[in-house]
């Protein structure tokens, strides 16, 4: 019986965390060189240059997902986000350094996690443009980090 009463709760358990309806929202697919993708400018603390594409979401509310595209060799200053990051290199190679850590060199494919306002810079280091995929935790924002990441 008391086997039964276990089953019984697992399936109720099982049933209540099953898939939800649909929201008729649409899937989506996208490619980086897309010419429907809306490029514009990155907030005002990285240089000239470096653009943003909203792919899904509304970047001012949690998770939105971008792209953020960087001419060749461009430098991208020491920053923090309020929110976590999770990203992946479409495009080009991409030296990524974390406050404390050393370098991480990302090729096209890789993947890199970036905590909660953990200060961090990157620089392309390709001949080519990198391009890199974003999905925020929280909403998309950019902090100037002043001070060694060291």
């Amino acid at each position: 019986m008391k086997t039964k009463g276990i089953l019984l709760l697992a399936g109720v358990a099982l049933a209540a965390c099953g898939p939800s309806a649909p929201t008729g929202e649409q899937a989506l697919a996208l490619a980086a060189a897309d010419p429907a993708l809306k490029w514009g400018a990155c907030p005002p603390i990285f240089p000239a240059g470096c653009e943003i594409a909203v792919l899904h979401g509304d970047p001012t509310k949690p998770g939105a997902d971008i792209f953020l595209r960087v001419p060749a060799q461009y430098v991208i200053p020491p920053h923090a986000h309020t929110s976590a990051e999770r990203m992946i290199l479409v495009t080009g190679d991409l030296q990524l350094t974390y406050k404390g850590q050393a370098p991480a060199t990302l090729a096209a494919g890789n993947y890199a996690y970036g905590p909660a306002k953990l200060p961090h810079k990157a620089e392309c280091l390709s001949a080519e443009p990198c391009t890199l995929f974003i999905a925020f935790d929280g909403a998309v924002d950019a902090l100037l980090h002043e001070g060694a990441l060291e």
